[in-house]
């Protein structure tokens, strides 16, 4: 379900966000819960990189970090120049005001202002959370690529395909793919004899 075009940058109003992926503190055991979530926000959790056009695709990307020398990468990748960039006042974005043109809301003072909003990546995060929450219940972060592609296959065809349609252009790009069990699971290599 990966976007295989070529080319093809987003253009004219576009949404730029991040999020982070990973287990709620309220679904652990309390054991588990003082191991694991030992930081606040994102530590321990994979961090996702989510444009989208208005009105238009939406492209997602796991990403390493939040700084500015990686989401500007991102950024200029897949954005055209000259368009207008929505985004949150994450100083990691200050320097694309140089090649866009660049507008900002403050969360912890409002979502909106006018025009200036990234309620339509907001929504997409939602969908993919309650996906993952819901449907698959645990993701592997090794896989979450996976996951992102489907559900950015799925947004970026809501309205040409229903479900049938949908189904039918996934059959098409699979034939040659294939995923072995081992890349499946992670396991690259055979596990060490055990003595």
């Amino acid at each position: 379900m990966q976007d295989t075009e070529t080319g093809g940058k987003l253009g004219g109003e576009v949404e730029v966000d991040e999020t982070f992926i990973g287990g709620k503190s309220r679904n652990m055991h309390q054991d588990k819960r003082a191991e694991k979530i030992t930081g606040t926000g994102g530590k321990n959790k994979a961090a996702v990189i989510g444009i989208l056009e208005r009105g238009g695709k939406v492209k997602t990307q796991v990403i390493r970090d939040r700084r500015k020398k990686t989401l500007d990468a991102i950024v200029r990748t897949h954005v055209e120049s000259g368009a207008t960039i929505y985004t949150d006042t994450l100083p990691s974005y200050n320097d694309l005001k140089d090649e866009y043109r660049h507008e900002m809301v403050d969360h912890a003072i409002e979502y909106v202002k006018g025009n200036v909003h990234t309620n339509g990546l907001e929504n997409f995060w939602s969908l993919l959370k309650r996906t993952i929450g819901g449907t698959y219940v645990s993701v592997e972060p090794f896989h979450l690529f996976r996951y992102l592609d489907e559900q950015a296959f799925r947004f970026n065809n809501r309205e040409e395909m229903d479900d049938s349609g949908r189904f039918v252009a996934v059959m098409r790009q699979i034939v040659g793919r294939r995923v072995t069990y081992k890349q499946l699971t992670g396991k690259t290599e055979e596990a060490p004899a055990v003595s």
